[in-house]
């Protein structure tokens, strides 16, 4: 039976882990505290176990400052795991500020936090059946645009050139899945149309019949530091290698689709 150890059962991560389950797939993750049908991380006996009998590896676990703490406390381990597939969570973060031109996996890591950076490097060196999957905005049922807006957490920001990429999970499932067979690298999971955010919030108010946020400056907004960070890189994100080599393509190809499948 193929297995799956997954390190961190985040958002992405247990979206994966219910796909594989329902294939008949065995399903092990990880979190901090070992909450039911996981393993504790820091449960050093259960783990290795695991990492015996897993078939396939995934970590979804960002760096903490500078340090990737699954390779700190488990990377050896990793290393010589009999496993055939490893996989890691990155982000496209990495490319930092494009000015709004369009980035691919050739494009040079840069991005402003050099944990996240120096993660994806390592996992890339780690094994040679490693496949880095580099994601943008990650959105979803109960983690989207919608979400905001029903919550009066929307914002229209005015700055024209802004653009991003963002990706539905149920596509990030879909290219890990696609990856089994598929060749080890860097992939960049991304949907079809990168645009401003403004544009994902007013189809989110027609959709709701909602009405549209005021635009606003950055200041006016008053958006956290992490909020405003998003606005600091401007970006298009490229998919052309995940389509050619896994042949992945996405179930949404753009936030119009995808916004239809959050419920």
């Amino acid at each position: 039976m193929a297995q799956m150890l997954i390190f961190g059962m985040g958002y992405a991560a247990s979206h994966l882990a219910d796909r594989l389950r329902a294939r008949g797939w065995e399903v092990t993750g990880t979190t901090r505290d070992g909450r039911a049908g996981s393993i504790a991380f820091a449960d050093e006996t259960a783990v290795l176990a695991a990492l015996r009998r897993a078939t396939h590896i995934l970590s979804s676990v960002p760096p903490v400052d500078d340090d990737d703490p699954v390779l700190s406390r488990y990377g050896e381990a990793i290393a010589l795991a009999p496993a055939t597939w490893t996989g890691y969570l990155s982000s496209t973060g990495v490319y930092g500020d494009a000015d709004g031109a369009w980035v691919d996996e050739s494009a040079p890591v840069r991005g402003r936090r050099a944990g996240r950076n120096a993660a994806d490097a390592a996992w890339r060196a780690l094994r040679g059946d490693s496949h880095v999957f580099r994601l943008p905005g990650i959105y979803g049922p109960g983690r989207s645009i919608l979400d905001r807006i029903q919550q009066g957490r929307a914002h229209r920001i005015d700055l024209p050139r802004q653009v991003f990429s963002r990706i539905h999970v149920d596509d990030i499932a879909g290219g890990i899945i696609a990856s089994f067979r598929g060749p080890a690298g860097v992939y960049n999971l991304a949907d079809d149309e990168p645009c401003h955010q403004n544009r994902l919030v007013e189809w989110g108010c027609t959709l709701l019949g909602a009405p549209l946020p005021p635009l606003q400056t950055l200041d006016e907004a008053g958006l956290s530091p992490a909020a405003r960070a998003f606005y600091a890189e401007n970006r298009r994100v490229a998919n052309g290698r995940a389509k050619r080599l896994l042949g992945w393509a996405p179930k949404y190809p753009t936030f119009r689709e995808g916004l239809a499948n959050t419920g």
